[in-house]
């Protein structure tokens, strides 16, 4: 029996080397505890410094979080799945606040070049440690525009095969965000003010710069939404009330794949959150990353918020 438990907890990758197989429990929340245990630590199968990609699986994945998330807090999900599918998974908090715990935890709150030259060194050390010649991104929300600056605007494109964007308000998203982090802003004791249509002295820097049509926007869309040496794939939902409208993330292209989570399965009802969180949006993420086997996706009763 203890031998059958052993072997019901291995599985053998690409490499012939014996992996734990880590609990994925589909809900977007599932990072939290971790994170409360562990301030500023790794998810299970995550930021493995000492893993080699596999001829299967040879690009690293590196997770863009979104805003106010974190490293373990957006990624409960999908980093042990990444992991037990032979991935080396890699994840980091950027754009913390220089305060106490548990407040620095929320990360993606600074102006985005700030985030993106994090992210930038991060994916030099990622490279330099597996020895890929490329990584994969899988990004949530904000993390998708933080990407695209590292793409675009810091070299990116040369170290970034795919990119797999999870409700990412690609050309900005609506709304009166603007009033919503002014009145965080008074309720921590802050007068944020406007200057140069981004929020000085606001608990959320990057928020007038994801909305549509803000200079910051413009500017990083004025070459192009996308990268053409990049592969996008842009999985949205219907339900978004945060990337919104939800097709700000659906951006035609001839190197993008826009999928609707809804579309062939009305009883999937994730928001901006659960959508992080599901088996069907992790189905179509695995494909996305390796198109050359794809897999049946599932379509189950998805709930909101949690996925």
């Amino acid at each position: 029996m203890l031998v059958m438990a052993v072997l019901a907890v291995l599985w053998v990758g690409a490499s012939g080397t014996a992996r734990a197989e880590y609990p994925v429990d589909y809900n977007f929340f599932a990072g939290i505890p971790y994170e409360l245990a562990n301030p500023g630590g790794s998810l299970p199968g995550s930021n493995d410094w000492s893993c080699t990609p596999t001829a299967a699986h040879p690009n690293p994945v590196v997770l863009l979080h979104g805003t106010a998330g974190g490293a373990q807090t957006n990624w409960g999900a999908y980093a042990p799945l990444l992991a037990n599918e032979g991935y080396c998974v890699y994840a980091l908090t950027y754009g913390s606040l220089d305060l106490p715990f548990p407040l620095n935890a929320l990360g993606g709150l600074r102006p985005v070049p700030e985030s993106a030259a994090q992210v930038s060194a991060f994916v030099d050390r990622v490279l330099a440690a597996t020895g890929a010649a490329r990584v994969d991104f899988v990004s949530h929300s904000q993390g998708s525009i933080v990407g695209q600056y590292v793409v675009k605007r810091l070299g990116g494109a040369a170290k970034v095969e795919r990119f797999v964007s999870i409700a990412g308000p690609w050309i900005g998203g609506a709304g009166d965000q603007m009033e919503m982090v002014r009145t965080m802003g008074r309720q921590l004791g802050i007068e944020p003010e406007t200057v140069d249509n981004m929020i000085v002295g606001s608990v959320c820097y990057v928020c007038s710069q994801m909305l549509g049509g803000s200079g910051f926007m413009t500017a990083l869309n004025a070459d192009g939404v996308y990268a053409p040496q990049v592969s996008y794939t842009n999985i949205a939902t219907r339900y978004d009330e945060i990337a919104f409208p939800y097709t700000a993330g659906l951006v035609e292209a001839p190197n993008a794949v826009n999928i609707v989570v809804q579309d062939g399965c009305a009883t999937d009802f994730s928001e901006h959150m659960a959508i992080a969180g599901s088996p069907r949006t992790a189905g179509f993420m695995l494909n996305a990353l390796d198109p050359a086997h794809p897999r049946p996706v599932v379509c189950e009763f998805i709930p909101p918020f949690t996925g």
